[in-house]
């Protein structure tokens, strides 16, 4: 499984991206049973959780993010999805994206989130 995150940028505080990730190969019947979930890494700290789905699309966050957070699937494109408002200049990571038990799949590039105060 290979997965290519997208859809980060440079964005004022305040403002809003939406995060995709994709997974490529026929791998519908493996996507689609798995909880995902999206992860990032701040720069000098460790990657962390943000949000994760089941298979049936039930959510949870990090508590810092609740309500400003949104993650969603397409099992039927292969994609993951985090929609991302009110975003802060503590939300500046790059984000990534991978199913969430272990063992995880490989590990894509990511996608860059700067948010600018």
């Amino acid at each position: 499984v290979d997965l290519v995150e997208s859809g980060g940028g440079l964005v004022q505080a305040g403002g809003s991206l939406r995060l995709s990730c994709a997974a490529s190969g026929d791998i519908v019947s493996v996507f689609a049973p798995n909880p995902m979930a999206w992860y990032r890494q701040p720069p000098g700290k460790q990657r962390e959780l943000v949000a994760q789905i089941s298979s049936g699309g039930s959510a949870h966050y990090l508590d810092s993010l609740k309500g400003r957070f949104t993650i969603s699937r397409d099992n039927s494109k292969k994609t993951v999805y985090l929609q991302m408002n009110n975003l802060r200049p503590e939300d500046t990571a790059v984000y990534f994206c991978n199913r969430l038990p272990d063992p995880k799949w490989p590990w894509g590039q990511g996608t860059q989130v700067t948010v600018s105060s």
